[in-house]
C-alpha cells in the first residue's frame, strides 16, 4: 500500500491560507514534485503545476467530480497527485494515487486498438480489408464496403451504439445485432463516433487472435508491460455486483442505480449486457499502469528494455488515417477531432489521446515527449458531474508547465484543419 504525504505540509504557509478550503483534498505520492515548490531542474514550471492542481481542486470543490488522479510526465520527471474522494456513497473514502478506475472508452485505445495492431503486425489482420473478411456474417446492405480501417477511424457509417430496447443480453447477441445494424451513411463519407465500430473490432480480435479480448490483452499487452492493475472485470450479463476477486477497496465507484452503487462492474450499459468484456468499454486501470503504456508509446514500442511493438507499428497507429476532409484520427487514437479536448490549447496538433465517459482521459505529445493523464469518476454517484472543461484546462496547463520546449515552433506538427471542428 502506498503512503501519501499531505500536500499542505509541503507548501508555503501563504498557499495554505489562500487554498484552505481544499486542504483535506490534495495528496501527493512519495517522490512527487510538490506543487508550489521548485521542481527538479529542467522539469516543470512550479507555478503552472500549482495552477494545474488548483484547477482539479476547483472541479472537486464545485462537485464536478468527487475526486481525481493526475499524472504528468516528461523524460522520467513525474508530477502526480490525488484529489478529493474516491467514494462518497455509501461511505466517504479519500482518493489515492493507486485507485483503479473504470476506463470507459479508453478501452478503445488501451485494449482493442493495440490488440488489433498486434494482429496487423503479425500479418493476420489488414486494415484495408473488409470487416466481412474476418466476420463473414457482417454482410449485405453496403457492409461489404466497410473496412477494418473504417472501424478504427469511426468512418464506417454505422450508428453510435446498439439499441437496448428489445431486451437482448449476452456477448453473442450483441455481435449478432452489430452485424445487422443498418448504415446511416456510406463508409468513408462522415466521421461518426460509434461504439459499434469497436464492438466489432473486439470480435475481430477474438476470432483472429483465438481468444477473447480480455485474455488476448492480458497475454500480449498487460503482462509484458507490467501493468499489474489493468484488466477487464467480467460479470454475468446485467450484473450489478462485482466479480469474485475484485479489489473493491481500490476501485472507484461510478453511478448509483436502483440496485446500488456500481463498483467493480463496468458502468457502460451495453458492455454490462455483454458480460463486462467488449471492444468499446470494460477496462479498469490505474494512473501508474496507464503511464507505463504511455511510456511504451513514446518509446515507439519498448518499455524497460522489452519490445512490445515494432516502431513502425506504433508510428502507423498514431498517423492520420481518416479520409481527406474528415476530422483527423489515427488507428483508434484521436488526433484532431471534436473530441480532442484533452490536448488543451498548447500541445501541438499531431499528438494523440482519448477520453472516456466516466471522466478518464489521456494525451500524449510526441514532440515534447510529454504525456498527461486525468482519471476521474465524475459520474459518481450521479451523471451530473462534468470534467470536459477540466480536461482542456489540465492539457493546457500541462503544456505550459514544460520547461525548455518552444510550443510555438514545432517541426512536424500539423496545421489546423477546419474539418476537425
Amino acid at each position: 500500500m502506498l503512503h501519501h504525504r499531505t500536500f499542505w505540509s509541503l507548501i508555503p504557509v501563504l498557499c495554505l491560507v489562500l487554498a484552505s478550503s481544499c486542504q483535506s483534498n490534495r495528496k501527493l505520492a512519495p517522490g512527487s514534485n510538490p506543487p508550489g515548490q521548485l521542481a527538479p531542474a529542467g522539469a516543470w514550471k512550479p507555478e503552472k503545476l500549482a495552477a494545474l492542481d488548483d484547477a482539479v481542486m476547483a472541479a472537486v470543490s464545485s462537485n464536478r467530480t468527487p475526486g481525481a488522479v493526475v499524472w504528468l510526465e516528461r523524460h522520467g520527471r513525474v508530477h502526480q497527485g490525488s484529489f478529493g474522494n474516491r467514494s462518497v456513497e455509501p461511505a466517504v473514502e479519500s482518493m489515492t494515487v493507486d485507485t483503479i478506475f473504470d476506463a470507459a472508452s479508453l478501452t478503445k485505445v488501451l485494449a482493442t486498438t493495440p490488440a488489433i495492431m498486434k494482429l496487423v503486425e503479425q500479418g493476420r489482420v489488414d486494415p484495408s480489408r473488409s470487416v466481412s473478411t474476418y466476420i463473414p456474417e457482417f454482410a449485405g446492405g453496403g457492409r461489404e464496403g466497410i473496412t477494418v480501417g473504417h472501424l478504427l477511424t469511426h468512418t464506417s457509417g454505422l450508428p453510435p451504439g446498439l439499441s437496448r430496447t428489445d431486451g437482448w443480453t449476452g456477448y453473442e447477441a450483441a455481435i449478432q445485432r452489430a452485424c445487422r445494424e443498418p448504415l446511416v451513411e456510406p463508409a468513408g463519407a462522415r466521421f461518426r463516433y460509434s461504439d459499434i465500430n469497436f464492438i466489432l473490432l473486439g470480435e475481430v480480435v477474438r476470432r483472429v487472435g483465438g481468444r477473447p479480448l480480455n485474455e488476448f490483452c492480458a497475454r500480449e499487452l498487460y503482462g509484458p508491460l507490467g501493468m499489474r492493475d489493468t484488466g477487464f472485470l467480467a460479470v454475468s450479463p446485467g450484473a450489478t455486483t462485482a466479480p469474485a476477486g475484485a479489489d473493491l477497496r481500490r476501485i472507484a465507484p461510478t453511478e448509483k442505480l436502483a440496485s446500488g452503487v456500481l463498483r467493480g462492474v463496468v458502468h457502460d450499459p451495453t458492455c454490462r449486457r455483454m458480460g463486462g468484456v467488449a471492444g468499446h468499454a470494460g477496462l479498469f486501470i490505474t494512473a501508474s499502469d496507464l503511464a507505463r503504456f504511455c511510456r511504451m508509446m513514446l518509446n515507439e514500442g519498448t518499455l524497460d528494455g522489452h519490445r512490445v511493438f515494432r516502431a513502425e507499428t506504433v508510428r502507423a497507429m498514431v498517423a492520420v488515417h481518416s479520409p481527406p476532409g474528415l476530422p483527423r484520427r489515427g488507428w483508434g487514437w484521436d488526433i484532431d477531432s471534436p473530441y480532442a479536448g484533452p490536448r488543451g490549447n498548447r500541445f501541438p496538433i499531431g499528438g494523440y489521446g482519448h477520453s472516456g465517459w466516466t471522466g478518464t482521459s489521456v494525451w500524449i505529445d510526441p514532440f515534447s515527449k510529454t504525456f498527461v493523464i486525468l482519471l476521474a469518476n465524475r459520474n459518481h454517484p450521479t451523471e451530473d458531474g462534468n470534467v470536459i472543461p477540466l480536461r482542456r484546462q489540465v492539457g493546457t496547463l500541462a503544456a505550459e508547465a514544460v520547461v525548455g520546449f518552444d510550443f510555438d515552433h514545432v517541426p512536424g506538427a500539423l496545421a489546423p484543419d477546419p474539418a476537425a471542428h
